[in-house]
């Protein structure tokens, strides 16, 4: 089964990180992703760019498309990994290797259901 990882974090304490504490910070997610590649399949890893330079489409019959920032959030998503593993206790394991590597913020571990429309093809 496939599972997201969700990193949340304090968007405003990451970016204010100095490029040596990034890179460090950066270096224990490398080591715990070497953790979870040993044990399981890794699909894509990818780190988000800060919500200011996001743009949020409102749903409704007129869509709104608003910029970024909009999450009222102590945390905010700042990247994902997509893995495929036996069950979510292993899935749970990858959260804590990578939890460990943290300060504050949080791994959220979500089952990833697959959507086929009819007569789509991959």
């Amino acid at each position: 089964m496939l599972y997201a990882l969700l990193c949340y974090n304090n968007e405003a304490a990451v970016c204010g990180l100095s490029p040596e504490e990034d890179a460090k910070m950066m270096a224990g997610v490398r080591r715990a992703e070497e953790k979870i590649l040993a044990r399981g399949k890794f699909g894509p890893r990818l780190r988000l760019m800060p919500t200011t330079a996001a743009t949020f489409v409102k749903a409704g019959k007129d869509p709104l498309v608003i910029d970024g920032p909009f999450a009222e959030t102590k945390e905010q998503l700042l990247g994902f990994w997509i893995l495929e593993c036996d069950s979510l206790e292993d899935a749970i394991e990858a959260g804590k290797h990578l939890a460990r590597e943290r300060e504050y913020g949080g791994i959220e571990v979500r089952p990833i259901s697959a959507y086929n429309p009819p007569g789509v093809q991959d």
